[in-house]
């Protein structure tokens, strides 16, 4: 938790910048965007599905740049 307390005197924007860059400092922005985009991962046969139409189609890239027409 980051707490930052007004001194004397102090304007509320010099406040507020004073808080931002500790805020920035601590990492509590990185971690709640982190934790925002996170998707959740797909279940064993999807995964290996997916990597099965990658491998073909990189297999299918390869061919066709072999024979000179990709």
């Amino acid at each position: 938790m980051v707490k930052v307390l007004k001194k004397e005197g102090e304007a509320p924007s010099a406040l507020l910048f004073r808080f931002t860059k500790k805020i920035k400092q601590s990492g509590v922005l990185k971690e709640s965007r982190k934790r925002r985009f996170t998707s959740r991962k797909p279940n064993k046969r999807k995964a290996r599905l997916l990597a099965s139409h990658r491998a073909t189609r990189r297999s299918q890239i390869e061919r066709l740049r072999k024979l000179g027409l990709s």
